[in-house]
């Protein structure tokens, strides 16, 4: 049994194969998942665990280069919009952040190595996390 760090097996072994640009999406409660796509279901109940909580420690055990938003959480959430911007200034990295429609990000998870799904219930609350290399 591990210690510390992410204990979530699922989590752990997606994060573990993940090469350079492979993608890794966390979401909210609705956030459809592509049936090609492998889903990591944590939600246990409306708004728990939440969307931020995940991310957090997501990005703890990854090296990120690119986060993808969806354009419409400038308007729809800004609370989480900004919370995302300010992990991403935390991060020991160089890290581009791209807004794309949300039907854009939709499509974008099909392509994903899985969708990590919360319990999050507000507006717009779904990252697409692009691996970086890490040498």
């Amino acid at each position: 049994m591990k210690r510390n760090g992410m204990i979530n097996a699922d989590i752990s072994r997606v994060l573990s194969y993940m090469g350079h640009t492979d993608t890794l999406a966390v979401g909210d409660c609705g956030l459809p998942i592509p049936d090609e796509t492998e889903r990591i279901d944590l939600a246990l109940k409306l708004g728990v665990p939440s969307f931020m909580e995940v991310l957090r420690e997501v990005v703890k055990e990854m090296k990120v280069e690119k986060v993808v938003l969806a354009e419409e959480v400038k308007a729809k959430n800004p609370k989480i919009q900004n919370e995302i911007l300010e992990l991403v200034k935390e991060m020991d990295t160089d890290c581009e952040v791209v807004y794309v429609p949300h039907t854009e990000l939709k499509s974008q998870t099909k392509t994903c190595k899985a969708v990590i799904r919360t319990g999050e219930t507000t507006p717009y609350a779904n990252v697409i996390l692009q691996s970086a290399c890490l040498f």
